[in-house]
C-alpha cells in the first residue's frame, strides 16, 4: 500500500522561504512521476511543479524561478523548495505520485496517489 506524507508547511512572511517534503511509503514503480499541487478554497486545484521519471521538471509560470522540485531516491522523498514567497502562494499544498513515468502535471494528468496536504500561509 502506497502512502504519501507531506511536511514542512507553515506560516512565513512575504519574501521568505519554506521547504516542503513528501515521504513516499510503499512501492510505486521503478521510475514514477511525482508532483506538487496547491488549492485554495473555492478554486480549482493548480499544478505547481512536476518531475517525470526521466527527471524532467516542469513548473507553473507563477512559480518559475522561485520554486524548485527535487527527488531523493535514496530517501524516497520528494521536495519543493519555495523561495521569494508571495501572499498569492498561500494554499494547501499536496504531493502526488503515479506509476506512469511520463506524467508532467499537465491538464488531464491524473495522479494515482495523493498525500493529505500541508498548509502554507504567506503574510504580506
Amino acid at each position: 500500500q502506497v502512502q504519501l506524507v507531506e511536511s514542512g508547511g507553515g506560516s512565513v512572511q512575504s519574501g521568505g522561504s519554506l521547504r516542503l517534503s513528501c515521504a513516499v511509503f510503499g512501492y510505486i514503480s521503478s521510475g514514477y512521476s511525482a508532483g506538487w499541487f496547491r488549492q485554495v478554497p473555492e478554486k480549482k486545484r493548480e499544478a505547481v511543479a512536476a518531475i517525470r521519471g526521466d527527471r524532467t521538471t516542469t513548473y507553473a509560470d507563477s512559480v518559475k524561478g522561485r520554486f524548485t522540485i527535487s527527488q531523493d531516491n535514496a530517501k524516497n522523498t520528494l521536495y519543493l523548495e519555495m523561495n521569494m514567497l508571495k501572499s498569492e502562494d498561500t494554499a494547501m499544498y499536496y504531493c502526488a505520485a503515479d506509476p506512469r513515468w511520463w506524467l508532467s502535471g499537465r491538464e488531464g494528468d491524473e495522479y494515482k496517489y495523493w498525500g493529505q496536504g500541508t498548509q502554507v500561509t504567506v503574510s504580506s
